[in-house]
């Protein structure tokens, strides 16, 4: 069994937690500030983790993943959006609301970054914040990947129109399916490595 540094794997595991919270309280906020108080009737609007866990994605799966040093996979419960309630505009309202997601991400890496400017990269919570910046950076372009059900898919839904729209809708239940294959094929990290160096590189 490889040595595994339980200070870092906790370091992980708190940040994912945190970051998957925001990520879930945002697509809620968005949501009840565009018309749809359904989330808000669960208390999803909220930056209490135990509301937006899965216990499958957002505890064993990770903590699978870091105790066997394998990419960490994670997720946590999809917080529910009635379009009918949405009305006028509807679509352009179901982008914003999915697009919340990966913005908050992208938001927290930035306030992470400042933070580790701030305080300096020999202070102790130097490592935390660069955990911080890197995992919220991959969580905000992962979930922008232009595949249902993530973020990006639902972004590019609203974007298309006519044929081309039911055409992609109908890709929705095979989605999963679909990312497995670009993991396994290698061009899910084809498609992230870019964005995320661009990022990065900014921020650390």
């Amino acid at each position: 069994m490889p040595n595994i540094d339980f200070v870092q794997v906790l370091r992980v595991f708190a940040v994912l937690l945190i970051s998957l919270t925001v990520h879930e309280a945002a697509h809620a906020w968005s949501a009840y500030r565009l018309g749809d108080p359904t989330a808000r009737s669960l208390g999803r609007v909220s930056l209490n983790p135990a509301v937006h866990i899965d216990p499958i994605g957002t505890i064993v799966f990770p903590l699978i993943a870091l105790l066997t040093r394998l990419p960490v996979l994670g997720w946590a419960k999809p917080v529910p959006v009635n379009i009918m309630n949405l009305r006028h505009n509807w679509k352009q309202k179901y982008m914003v609301i999915a697009a919340a997601g990966p913005a908050s991400n992208i938001a927290l890496a930035i306030i992470a970054s400042l933070l580790r400017t701030v305080l300096g990269a020999d202070s102790p919570m130097a490592e935390f914040l660069r955990i911080a910046i890197v995992i919220n950076v991959m969580l905000a372009v992962f979930n922008m990947i232009p595949v249902p059900p993530l973020d990006g898919g639902n972004v590019l839904s609203g974007l298309l129109h006519g044929q081309a729209a039911e055409a992609f809708d109908r890709l929705r239940p095979y989605g999963f399916l679909i990312l497995y294959g670009l993991m396994f094929t290698g061009v899910l990290r084809a498609l992230m490595d870019p964005p995320t160096s661009f990022f990065l590189s900014f921020l650390l």
